[in-house]
């Protein structure tokens, strides 16, 4: 059995539906959902769904090696972070090459860096008259958004799209695929049919 912990910092609608996903599939299984948000609603929604969670602060994150021994002890096999808003530290992604991923909700490299995030994103995106959008699975390294990609998935935006249609038409693409190429990654899926 594949072992996954999820950072996130927000509500946690991706962080369940991977935990629900392999709750069904009984082919890897989220052990932990870290945040760095006491107050995050995704604490409560693993909780609810016999996950552990865990918060944790700044020091214990970039300073001391807290974080990184509990990540040490728990062994996953992929670190997946599903709105996960601080930069992620590069000692814990040397004890862990190619072994933490993140979700990005456009295409990268376009809109991408700090402060890129939720309905930032999205506003630019409209602001910017973009024909389409979408989400990018890529791998973490010392930079915001910069990791390898491994997947990219588009939708088309027409002029009448608001933000909060964007971020609708993204949630659905994040709810279909993200658990699917974790399976890839983790090789327990050839393939990603996209439909």
């Amino acid at each position: 059995m594949k072992r996954i912990i999820i950072f996130a910092s927000g509500s946690g609608t991706n962080a369940e539906n991977i935990i629900t996903h392999f709750q069904k599939q009984k082919t890897a299984e989220v052990t932990h959902v870290f945040s760095n948000n006491l107050r995050a609603k995704v604490l409560k929604r693993a909780h609810n769904l016999g996950v552990r969670a865990l918060h944790f602060d700044r020091e214990s994150f970039y300073d001391t090696n807290d974080v990184l021994n509990v990540l040490k002890d728990a062994q996953p096999d992929l670190i997946v972070l599903a709105g996960f808003l601080w930069k992620f530290p590069e000692k814990i992604i040397s004890v862990f090459p190619e072994k933490v991923i993140n979700i990005h909700p456009a295409l990268l490299p376009k809109y991408g860096g700090k402060g890129m995030y939720g309905h930032h994103v999205h506003e630019a995106v409209v602001r910017n008259k973009e024909k389409e959008s979408g989400i990018t699975i890529h791998y973490v390294n010392e930079n915001y958004d910069e990791g390898a990609i491994i997947f990219q998935e588009k939708t088309p935006i027409t002029q009448n799209d608001a933000p909060e249609d964007v971020a609708k038409a993204i949630h659905q693409l994040e709810y279909k695929y993200f658990p699917i190429v974790i399976e890839k990654v983790l090789g327990l899926r050839k393939v990603i049919e996209n439909n």
